[in-house]
């Protein structure tokens, strides 16, 4: 069994980070030490991406949510906390559904039950493939950032942009169809686990209607909105975000 390449940090009760689309667990770098004093935060690249790109298809999301459990199982983690942010708020829902046990708390973070769901979102998700073919992922993170990312400051964006650039565009074409794909919106009452939803008041890229989607269909959850916020809150409200995660999974 091949297992994803992960970091690990600090000590304490387990906490899973699980990174978007098209970039690598990387992206919790500017967040992890609010984690690590508390939990033993376990930060994983999923397949395809980052240290696990040589990992072999399928992208799906029940195959990255599968190499979930087994990292898990292979560290000994019978249950733990799993924050999933963008595409990785996708793959934790489907470890809650798929592996339930695995799942005590779940924190979906600006995430969505169904990615196409309007006509912008249909025309954007067949689009950016197409994109991928012609533009290198540099070119291509330009474009996302001047779509949804514009609250992001030039060093930062400059250092997001490099994870994406840093990508094998081949893989990233087949992980972005493999994405599209998902849709729990049949299956969220399934998900029993205490959840919370934290969406961006602003965000262009996952608007607010895919959080109260989620609120709706997961019994055991509440949503917070976090005001003057977009797509990337994780970087621009760290410290809000890091608080609101701690108290819930601190009351949860």
């Amino acid at each position: 069994m091949s297992l994803l390449h992960f970091t690990e940090r600090g000590a304490g009760p387990p906490l899973l980070l699980v990174h978007g689309l098209m970039v690598t667990g990387e992206m919790f770098g500017p967040f992890l030490e609010h984690f690590a004093a508390r939990y033993r935060v376990i930060v994983p690249d999923l397949r395809g991406h980052g240290r696990s790109r040589e990992l072999p298809p399928p992208y799906t999301v029940p195959q990255l949510a599968s190499d979930l459990s087994d990292l898990l199982q292979h560290l000994h983690i019978d249950s733990t906390a799993t924050l999933g942010y963008s595409q990785g708020g996708a793959i934790a829902q489907q470890l809650a559904l798929d592996h339930p046990y695995r799942c005590s708390r779940l924190i979906l973070a600006c995430t969505y039950a169904f990615n196409m769901a309007t006509v912008r979102e249909q025309l954007e998700g067949r689009m950016a493939p197409l994109l991928l073919k012609v533009l290198s992922m540099k070119q291509f993170a330009r474009i996302v950032f001047s779509r949804g990312l514009s609250e992001l400051s030039t060093d930062r964006a400059e250092w997001l942009a490099g994870l994406m650039a840093d990508q094998d565009r081949t893989l990233m074409m087949s992980a972005w169809k493999a994405a599209m794909s998902f849709d729990s919106r049949r299956r969220l009452a399934e998900i029993r686990c205490p959840t919370l939803v934290v969406a961006a008041s602003n965000d262009r890229a996952v608007p607010l209607h895919h959080a109260r989607m989620l609120v709706n269909g997961i019994a055991a959850s509440r949503l917070i909105i976090v005001d003057n916020a977009d797509h990337t809150l994780i970087w621009t409200h760290e410290e809000e975000l890091a608080r609101i995660v701690n108290d819930f999974l601190a009351h949860a």
